[in-house]
């Protein structure tokens, strides 16, 4: 005795694996879009002036006002590290996590630069 589906076990199989593959095209697709850092990173430059970055790719180093920032706020999602010059580079950092804020002393070099931490 064999057993055979009906038309409609068929066509419903057919539609649930066009979906899946659909599905999986599409995931695979927007994985490729650049994430962001949920949420704005502020910081105060060295005329006071407030600099308001908001959901920053978390990819690459981020260069900051040519006069550099005394005061840092990460309010995105992300831990973030701050470093003294433009390209991201050097040992002297901060690492800022989430949600937190770095104010630099006055005789402390200024942040030229963060990168987030993923």
């Amino acid at each position: 005795m064999s057993v055979t589906a009906t038309p409609t076990v068929l066509r419903r199989r057919a539609v649930t694996a066009t979906g899946a593959a659909l599905l999986t095209l599409a995931v695979a697709g927007c994985s490729g879009l650049g994430r962001t850092a949920v949420g704005p990173v502020s910081y105060t430059t060295g005329r006071d002036g407030v600099v308001t970055v908001h959901s920053p790719s978390v990819k690459g180093c981020h260069e900051m006002a040519p006069d550099g920032a005394s005061k840092v706020e990460n309010r995105t999602l992300i831990d973030m590290t701050l470093y003294t010059t433009r390209d991201c580079s050097g040992r002297g950092t901060a690492y800022v996590a989430t949600t937190f804020t770095d104010t630099n002393a006055e005789s402390s070099p200024v942040w030229r630069s963060y990168r987030f931490v993923h």
